[in-house]
């Protein structure tokens, strides 16, 4: 053993390529993988002896995985500062490395979910998902002579975190760059109807065809069905059915002034669904989905709805203490990497 300015080293662990851990590289990397892929250390600990013969404790394991998040997180809010500093900032171009870029057409949806932390209770978590778009055109039938194209997302990344609306913008913006989408010939955008979802994505994307996803505005004309006629009635099933095929084919004035017609005066109901007529005649530009399916566009926002529970929740949403802020947000760093089927690259630029 010897020193060097105060800090120990060992001999035999430079010889090895031993980490400042004592873990070889491949050991760590595959215990980050094992930590990001299972639902608890201790089981990713069991994992990690399966697949190498060799021992690694939970806390070790839970170290590995954290310590390698935590690289990640400070790299990418590095390459914000960069970008977003209030004097000199840099292009994005010169600071990120463009990966699996888009070439033709892309989406890019948006939400939130929670997580625990520990002291601090249940806090949102924002994720942005961007997704390759292909689209099959679908031959005419007999009872169909203008079908819809077949549209298919695939190809996935996510940038999430314990952000802000403006720090969400931020990431975004970024990961669009990394995934050139600025460059698609067609960008679309599917979303719930959140104010911070369209301030954030139109600021960065101007020309991006922005849609409200089809099952939350579906969803809201059943509350509102419900309110106004009762649950279950026929009168609640009649009115909710024409005004949802309305809208399928495009004919949101329509429903507006259906919206506007009723009483609201005596229909006891949540402020949220009281709100429904300013809603879609605010949003009805949003909302031409016979044009948004017939061209091609998503008008479903299923791939942040399913980054949610698969990327996040499937691993960090757990009763009990919760998490560490800190660790926390190492997690989701990792995590979108591991999905964003960049776990080795990542690993290549931070470890």
């Amino acid at each position: 053993m010897g020193t060097a300015k105060g800090r120990r080293f060992f001999p035999l662990d430079k010889k090895l390529r031993l980490r400042a851990d004592h873990w070889s590289e491949g050991a760590a990397r595959v215990a980050a993988r094992s930590g990001l892929q299972t639902k608890s250390f201790e089981k990713a600990a069991g994992l990690y002896t399966d697949a190498t013969g060799g021992g690694m404790s939970s806390d070790s394991l839970r170290r590995i995985t954290e310590g390698f998040g935590q690289r990640l997180e400070e790299k990418r809010e590095k390459e914000a500062q960069q970008v977003y500093a209030p004097i000199e900032p840099q292009l994005a171009d010169n600071v990120v490395v463009v990966t699996a870029p888009i070439q033709e057409q892309a989406n890019i949806s948006t939400d939130g979910g929670t997580v625990l932390l520990r002291e601090e209770g249940w806090k949102e978590f924002k994720m942005s998902v961007f997704s390759e778009v292909r689209v099959k055109a679908v031959p005419p039938s007999p009872e169909d002579t203008h079908p819809d194209p077949q549209v298919t997302l695939r190809r996935h990344s996510y940038q999430v975190g314990l952000w802000t609306a403006e720090q969400m913008g931020q990431h975004q913006y970024l990961e669009g760059v990394r995934r050139q989408v600025e460059h698609c010939q067609r960008l679309g955008s599917a979303n719930d109807g959140a104010v911070w979802i369209d301030r954030i994505t139109t600021s960065n994307y101007p020309h991006v065809v922005y849609s409200i996803d089809w099952a939350h505005a579906h969803g809201r004309l059943s509350n509102v069905s419900k309110a106004a006629f009762g649950e279950g009635t026929p009168e609640a099933q009649q009115w909710r059915q024409k005004q949802v095929d309305l809208l399928w084919h495009g004919r949101v004035e329509e429903v507006v002034t259906a919206l506007q017609a009723l009483d609201w005066n005596h229909i006891p109901c949540l402020e949220d669904i009281r709100n429904s007529p300013a809603y879609f005649e605010t949003r009805k530009h949003r909302m031409d989905y016979a044009r948004l399916r017939q061209e091609g566009y998503p008008i479903g926002s299923g791939t942040v709805e399913g980054g949610i529970s698969t990327v996040v929740h499937s691993r960090m949403k757990r009763q009990g203490r919760g998490w560490k802020r800190p660790h926390a947000q190492a997690m989701l760093a990792a995590l979108g990497e591991l999905h964003s089927d960049r776990f080795q690259l990542a690993w290549q630029a931070v470890c």
